[in-house]
């Protein structure tokens, strides 16, 4: 398969901008096999899209599962995320989604976040995060209250990309 048709078979899966499961509260679960089977799927799926991160939202489901990867570590599985702490200090940088067909905007976030959940076996971790990884991980779990970017940047750059949305294809698209 073809790295353009993998992007289309990926975004194909992913709920875009406009479905009304992205607006929704997810539900906190239960470690179990079908948590770990969705995570996989999750997982799949955040790779063959080119994404840094993945909410089970993004994919119809209304769980608090969160996937992510930081640069080339290995991919991870947060069950039940929330932050905990978060510093007074912003940092705005450019931001994209797959649910906005990779479109990017300028959102500020905490420049450090601490985060608590389980793992895959059921485990509560405990991530002390800044920069980037502490972004991926404030995107993620905004999806799981049904917070996209939009949302969290400017009625400007909004305008901005209401408007190149209306004229895009979704990657992999002709």
């Amino acid at each position: 398969m073809s790295n353009n048709e993998k992007l289309k078979a990926a975004f194909a899966q992913i709920r875009q901008f406009g479905d009304p499961v992205l607006k929704e509260e997810s539900r906190p679960v239960e470690v179990d096999d079908e948590v770990r089977r969705l995570a996989e799927r999750m997982i799949t799926i955040m790779y063959a899209a080119e994404g840094v991160g993945l909410a089970a939202p993004q994919i119809g489901i209304l769980r608090k599962i969160i996937v992510f990867r930081f640069g080339k570590d290995e991919p991870q599985v947060l069950v039940n995320p929330e932050i905990t702490w978060q510093s007074g200090e912003a940092i705005t940088d450019s931001e994209g989604c797959l649910s906005l067909a990779s479109l990017a905007v300028e959102v500020p976030r905490a420049a450090q976040v601490r985060v608590e959940g389980e793992d895959l076996e059921g485990n509560r971790r405990r991530l002390e995060l800044e920069g980037i990884e502490a972004r991926i991980l404030q995107h993620e779990i905004d999806h799981l209250h049904g917070i996209l970017i939009i949302n969290r940047t400017t009625a400007g750059e909004r305008r901005n990309l209401m408007a190149r949305l209306r004229q895009l294809k979704l990657p992999g698209e002709e």
